[in-house]
């Protein structure tokens, strides 16, 4: 491997948790865009030989600024839609949305949120049995029905949601 690629695999859990915590305040920035962002800066950084003797904190403390300064000048040329105000391709608003009522915005908004942090959580590094185990759960198992349904002892079933569990902090801090 090359010195670039060993530094970005020494580092990628740090930047991507990094890219998470900035990404969290600002709902039009993903975070694995962000995550790119940072590499694009780090390879940059590497090939001008910015990068050469310094640590591995100082270098995180970069991308760290890197993407604060990506938010401050890339922040004004993001538009936020609302979910109250839904617009369609052309920019037209759309008025009549059957499962949007006005009454209850705040419980569309945290429906909408809870839903993208599962599918965040279901698509970065789950394997297939933990993906198995957390739907089963997700449908109201008990841990010693999950294990039988899987054919594995409950003990198992608590390990792996243990693994699933580690795996999801990231998104949950």
């Amino acid at each position: 491997m090359t010195d670039f690629a060993l530094l970005v695999k020494r580092l990628t859990p740090t930047i991507r948790r990094i890219s998470y915590k900035v990404s969290k305040g600002f709902s039009y920035f993903d975070h694995e865009d962000l995550f790119q962002e940072a590499l694009i800066y780090l390879w940059k950084s590497f090939l001008s030989g910015k990068l050469e003797d310094k640590t591995d904190s100082y270098i995180l403390q970069g991308c760290y600024f890197n993407l604060k300064n990506y938010f401050r000048t890339h922040s004004r040329n993001t538009k936020a839609v609302s979910f109250e105000s839904l617009i369609n391709e052309e920019g037209d608003i759309i008025e009549n949305v059957a499962f949007l009522n006005r009454q209850r915005p705040r419980e569309y908004l945290e429906y909408f949120h809870n839903k993208f942090l599962a599918d965040a959580i279901r698509n970065n590094g789950l394997s297939v049995r933990e993906k198995e185990v957390l739907f089963l759960y997700a449908d109201g198992l008990t841990t010693r029905e999950i294990g039988s349904r899987l054919g594995v002892s409950h003990v198992s079933v608590v390990k792996v949601m243990a693994n699933a569990r580690e795996k999801c902090k990231k998104h949950l801090d």
